[in-house]
Parts: structure tokens; sequence; C-alpha cells
């Protein structure tokens, strides 16, 4: 009896500092959050070049056929703010549980990430399952497969949340080296891959420079307090790596996959990813007392960065969804496919194409909210980052 009571109280206390500590939650990273989503899913919605044939449907971007527009990946990319942002949710989340409880500690944030995310993969592999039954049309499962493909920053972001308390004591234990140890490896992995022609290289990647920017988050705290020079030397460092990088004629220019490039250095990343991280860290440092003042001073900042913190993993999970819904209302009802090619019909339409999917992921959204019976999934900061 009194190991029940004490287990009860241990457990109650973990509760108890966890909500105080999400009670302080910084403004700052909620606005990270916000801003990041909405950038990728705004890139998803206006950049995407849908590829229609009888057996497939791919995407494009229109990266690769205008000029100098690789550029923008280099603000657009915003996966390493994601990362960064989760590794200081999750250090912040993990420094409220007693040792030994890490078990607790990774199943909440799985379960968070993991039961809506097979929930829509269920869904769409029933949809898949119908089309082929009523219409059976060739490109069934590309077009399954497209709609479900944001899903793989969940699963890198899964990992790493798995590794996260051994992440955490690495940084408790060795600070500093352990970000220098991983970008270390990110280019001895490169090095392989390219030069010895060792493929697994590649894969182990996705956990290491993503890792990478994850255990930087660790070091939040002590970024924001350290002097400003601090943050301009995340940001050169990064800058001038990147420019580097890119211009030996072996690295692509643009930082997300493009038709026609040797490989991707998105996916699997590469070293150029680690410039980029670097030089996002320092851009989101130094513009940090700008953006916090605006925060404090413009209601209409607070509101859009409050909706989309609050409904960050639903709209990242269903915006594909949203715009296939799209897709799917133009052809069947007015026979329309939009180009596949980057022309001025495309161009011109681009607002068209970010406003319809919008209206179409709210009410996904919603009823994703309303389906909840228990705690918010966005109640510590893990919606999207």
């Amino acid at each position: 009896m009194a190991r029940d009571e004490a287990t009860a109280s241990e457990t109650l206390t973990q509760d108890q500092s966890e909500a105080e500590g999400m009670a302080k939650r910084d403004r700052y990273i909620d606005f990270l959050r916000a801003f990041s989503l909405v950038v990728v899913v705004l890139w998803h919605w206006g950049f995407t070049i849908l590829e229609v044939s009888e057996t497939a449907v791919s995407p494009n971007n229109p990266i690769g056929s205008t000029r100098g527009l690789w550029v923008a990946t280099w603000v657009l990319q915003v996966m390493p703010v994601f990362f960064f942002v989760g590794g200081y949710t999750h250090r912040l989340a993990f420094d409220h549980y007693t040792p030994g409880t890490s078990r607790r500690f990774l199943k909440r944030r799985i379960r968070r990430l993991l039961v809506p995310s097979l929930g829509l993969i269920v869904l769409w592999l029933a949809i898949g399952v119908g089309l082929e039954w009523v219409m059976d049309p060739a490109w069934t499962w590309s077009a399954v497969i497209l709609v479900l493909s944001p899903l793989w920053f969940l699963a890198v972001y899964v990992v790493l949340v798995l590794v996260a308390p051994i992440a955490i004591r690495a940084h408790w234990r060795w600070g500093e080296l352990v970000p220098v140890w991983l970008l270390g490896l990110a280019a001895v992995l490169d090095v392989l891959r390219f030069t010895h022609g060792q493929g697994w290289a590649a894969w182990v990647n996705f956990l290491v420079i993503w890792g990478l920017a994850h255990q930087l988050g660790f070091f939040y705290d002590r970024l924001i307090a350290a002097p400003r020079r601090t943050a301009w030397v995340f940001f050169w460092s990064g800058l001038f790596s990147l420019v580097a990088l890119t211009n030996m004629g072996f690295y692509p220019r643009s930082l997300v996959g493009v038709p026609g490039d040797r490989f991707s250095n998105m996916g699997p990343p590469t070293l150029t990813i680690v410039g980029l991280i670097f030089l996002q860290i320092g851009f989101v440092l130094l513009v940090r007392p700008n953006v916090l003042h605006r925060l404090e001073h413009d209601e209409r900042w607070k509101r859009g960065a409050s909706w989309v913190t609050s409904n960050g993993l639903p709209l990242y999970l269903f915006h594909s969804s949203g715009m296939a819904l799209v897709v799917a209302f133009g052809y069947v009802i007015f026979g329309y496919r939009p180009p596949g090619e980057p022309n001025v019909e495309w161009w011109l339409t681009r607002p068209v194409w970010i406003l319809l999917p919008f209206l179409a992921t709210v009410p996904l959204v919603l009823a994703y909210q309303r389906s909840l019976t228990s705690t918010p999934v966005v109640d510590d900061g893990e919606a999207a980052g």
C-alpha cells in the first residue's frame, strides 16, 4: 500500500512539474513551430507541380526549370528549424521526469504522433482500395503514396523521440562535444557514400544530420543568453559552408530534390543540410528580439501563431489530403487538370492553389480536433517540431 501511494505521489509530482513547465513555454519556440509549419504547408500547396499520366501521379517543382529559384530553398527549406525546436521541447519535457521514467516520456510522445498518423495511413489505404474496386485506375497507389509522403518527416521525428533519452543524457555528460561529433560523422558518412559507394551511409545520415539539429535544440537556453555574436557565428558559418559546398561542382545548389540533379541534398540529407542547419539557427536567433516585440504588441501575430500551434499536427497531417480533395473535385466536376509544367497558367494560379487547399483542409483539421476526447496532441508543443 505504501509503495502504491509513493508511486502515485511520484506520478502526480511528475504531472504537476510537467504542467508547470509547459505553462512557462517559450513564446518564440511556439512562433518558430507555427512559422515553420506554415512555410512547409504553403510550399507543398503553392510549389508542387503534379504530373498526371495514365499510370502515375508524380510531384515536381519549378526549381529545375526556373533560373535562380534554387535560392528560395535556402530560406523555405525549414526542416532544420522543426528539429531544432523539437530538441528544445524534448529536453524541456524530459527534465520534468525523474530518473528511470524514460518509458513514460517515450510512451506519451510516441502516442501523440503515431495514433493520428496511423489513422491517416489506414484512411488512405482504404481510399486506395475503394478506388481500385470502383474505377481501377493505374495511378491509384502512386497518388496515395504522394498524399502520405509528408509523413517521412514524422517517421524521422519518431526515431529522434525514441533516442531522445540517450541523446539528452549524452548532452548532460559531454555537452558541446556531441554536436561536434555528429557534424564530423555527417561528413564522414558523405565521404563513404559518394567516394566509396557505401549506400547505407546515406540512410544513416537521416538520423545523424537531423539528430544534429535536434541536439542543438538542447542548447537553446544557452544560445539565447549568449552574446549576439554567437548567433552571427552560426549564421556566417552556415552561409559560407553552403556557398562553398554548392559551388564546388558536386553538391546541387537546391536544398530540395530537383529532377535532373545527380542526387537530392534532402533525401537522404547531405552535408549541405548541416550548413543549412547552422544558417537557419543563426537567423532565428538573430531575429528573436524583433519577433518577440511583434508577438507582444501585434494581436494578429498572436492569434495566427496561437491557431497554428494549437492545430499544428492535424494541419501537417491533412494539408496534402486537402490538396488531393481539391485536385479530385476539379477533375471530376470540371474535368480540369492543373498544368504539368511551370507555364504562365501555373504561375498565375498559385494564389488559387494556396487558398483552395486551405479551405479544404480547415474542415479536416476541425473535425480531427472535435474527435479528440483526451488531452490535445499539442499540449507540450510537439505539433510539428
